[in-house]
């Protein structure tokens, strides 16, 4: 099959879904790590599942552009780096977005906690100037949580997607290599 734009956007919509899918298993995860109370668990799992997550996707993105290479004849190394950066633009989608509405559907009651310890914490430190703008983010932080999100899932995908896309084709150069090496010999 040829690669075309409309098939890079519809396979790396497909493999955002995925990857999207599992960052965001991850998160809800940790949340419910959260949710049991200890700390020295709350620490492990963010530990593990950052780990986790970090890695597997490095894997995912190395076995679908693995897959992109193999399914469609032509692809080069600029098609699979746009292929990874549309995965990570897609993915970071629904990452942010389970993000965001994670952060709001907090218990009130835990969201006044941290508001009022931030505010003794920054009048302690800047005046009693800055009081009312620990509430103002926070009003904001589902907003501001969904937008940070995205920008980083889309720049280490992005990176991802470099090394990636250079590694894929190097490895496929090297491989192909040897393989002529040993018609020669023979």
């Amino acid at each position: 099959m040829k690669l075309d734009g409309k098939t890079l956007w519809n396979e790396a919509g497909r493999v955002g879904f995925v990857f999207g899918g599992f960052s965001s298993l991850c998160l809800l995860l940790k949340e419910g790590a959260a949710l049991t109370g200890s700390t020295f668990l709350v620490q492990a799992a963010a530990i593990i599942l950052w780990a986790v997550e970090f890695f597997g996707c490095i894997l995912l993105m190395k076995k679908y552009m693995l897959d992109l290479r193999d399914k469609f004849d032509g692809v080069t190394m600029e098609d699979a780096y746009h292929f990874g950066r549309r995965v990570a633009l897609l993915s970071g989608l629904i990452l942010a977005a389970v993000d965001a509405i994670l952060i709001m559907k907090m218990p009130q009651d835990t969201v006044a906690d941290v508001v009022s310890e931030l505010n003794t914490a920054v009048t302690a430190k800047l005046g009693a100037g800055y009081e009312g703008e620990v509430g103002r983010v926070v009003d904001r932080l589902p907003l501001y949580t969904f937008i940070f999100q995205w920008l980083y899932c889309f720049l280490y995908g992005s990176l991802l997607s470099a090394i990636m896309a250079r590694y894929i084709f190097m490895q496929d150069l090297f491989q192909g290599g040897k393989e002529e090496d040993n018609v020669d010999n023979q």
